[in-house]
């Protein structure tokens, strides 16, 4: 059974089915996915010893879900009047511990590089991946708190994610750093590449995967995801 939702004077809509259910349950829908996103943050960060290399498609989608989780939670999450001092917990919590966390760290692989100790960047390389994910969920919150509806915000938020994949990274290192012997042919280290082409991709390479990861964040944004949410969720009522 659907149910009808007064969204103004004159204007009644009914949602039917199981949107009736989810939009009964939008005030708590978004802990649906973060809950989730937390847990596999957590395993990722602190149960798990720090990887830099992934292995397979399988532990890929692994260390991306938190991701994925946390845009579904922050796309769901409840508008209010609170936005303002959320946005500014926000930076908070940014210059009060992510800033200063990943500073200590950076610092702790220096001090082990100067005794001759290895491994160390994999807890550099780890943190530096919660710091994106931190900067794409933060921009996603600011946007859905200043009043983007649910579907634009998932909209964004899968763009970014696939911008984070993208490999952009990767290759701005490539062309920017130093190296002392010269480019390297191959981007090694660019293992989310190499569980999708196979091997260590080649220059070109890397700049294709980077494109179609722009295209396809290009073709989310244009989508009409919203008129198709609005012509599929509701009807007017008779």
């Amino acid at each position: 059974m659907g149910r009808e939702v007064r969204r103004g004077p004159g204007v009644t809509t009914h949602v039917a089915g199981p949107v009736a259910t989810l939009y009964r349950a939008r005030s708590w829908l978004w802990l649906a996915f973060a809950v989730p996103a937390a847990v596999l943050a957590g395993l990722i960060m602190v149960a798990l010893p720090p990887d830099q290399t992934l292995d397979d498609l399988g532990e890929w989608a692994f260390k991306i879900s938190p991701l994925v989780f946390a845009t579904l939670a922050v796309a769901t999450f409840p508008r209010g009047r609170f936005g303002p001092v959320l946005v500014v917990l926000g930076v908070l919590a940014y210059m009060g511990y992510v800033d200063t966390a990943l500073i200590l760290r950076v610092l702790d692989y220096g001090t082990a590089r100067e005794v001759g100790e290895a491994g160390g960047f994999q807890t550099v390389y780890q943190f530096q991946l919660f710091v994106v994910s931190y900067l794409v969920l933060f921009g996603l919150i600011a946007f859905r708190l200043g009043g983007a509806r649910t579907a634009t915000v998932l909209k964004v938020g899968v763009a970014s994610v696939l911008l984070v994949v993208s490999g952009l990274n990767d290759l701005g290192f490539w062309l920017l750093y130093a190296w002392p012997d010269g480019r390297p042919e191959t981007l090694d280290w660019a293992s989310h590449i190499v569980v999708f082409v196979g091997g260590p991709p080649g220059v070109v390479t890397a700049v294709v995967f980077l494109a179609v990861h722009l295209a396809l964040a290009v073709a989310v944004l244009v989508a009409p995801v919203e008129r198709w949410v609005d012509e599929r969720v509701t009807r007017p009522a008779r």
